[in-house]
């Protein structure tokens, strides 16, 4: 796996991961969902630059310019419903990708900590030679993306494979990098050393899904 620490090199990023953390700022749930959007759309951005390109000539008012425009067809797929900001940030730089979307949680077992990933609900196009982008903010143990990937592989096998998170774990990014292809790539903003005995990732930042879009039962 090719692994993207995006943080490492200081930008305007580090401020926005700072902000996502802070318990004080978590309690803006507008300013928690605009931020992670807007990482969404800086990790693209470097995304892109790995990606294929083929020259177009363009028509403008006044003449024809050549310019080199994205050649590969992109699956934009997210884990519901804690992506979906992030998802947003993505899509408003891969304007023109496909859409997958799919639900995948903890399912605990006699409400202990042990759990199985619960897969109920997919909607996705085709998947086949495209560039699959799987994004989930948070890669605590890695058990939801490796369970979502394997299901998309149902509708195809995509080209090649990129992984947008936000924080994650140590463990989640060896448990990884052990279960998907080896050509991965994945993007991260930053990651922590260690999980708790819930698997939640510490410091971390606290649930995703709720701090975006309220407590669940």
């Amino acid at each position: 796996m090719i692994i993207h620490h995006v943080s490492k090199q200081n930008s305007i990023l580090n401020k926005f991961i700072a902000e996502i953390r802070d318990q004080e700022i978590q309690k803006d749930s507008l300013r928690f969902r605009t931020n992670i959007e807007r990482m969404g759309e800086i990790i693209s951005y470097e995304l892109s630059k790995t990606l294929n390109y083929k020259p177009e000539k363009i028509t403008t008012p006044l003449g024809i310019k050549q310019m080199n425009v994205l050649d590969d067809q992109v699956v934009l797929a997210s884990i519901l419903r804690a992506g979906l900001p992030l998802h947003m940030g993505v899509l408003h730089i891969f304007d023109n990708a496909e859409n997958a979307f799919i639900s995948a949680y903890r399912q605990h077992v006699d409400n202990s900590d042990d759990f199985h990933i619960q897969i109920d609900y997919v909607a996705t196009p085709g998947i086949q030679d495209k560039v699959l982008i799987l994004v989930d903010p948070m890669l605590a143990t890695g058990q939801s993306l490796v369970a979502v990937y394997e299901k998309l592989l149902q509708f195809g096998r995509p080209k090649a494979l990129h992984i947008i998170s936000i924080i994650g774990s140590q463990q989640g990014m060896d448990y990884i990098n052990q279960k998907l292809p080896e050509n991965t790539h994945l993007w991260i903003a930053d990651f922590d050393p260690q999980l708790n005995d819930k698997g939640y990732i510490v410091p971390g930042l606290g649930d995703a899904g709720d701090l975006a879009y309220g407590k669940k039962l």
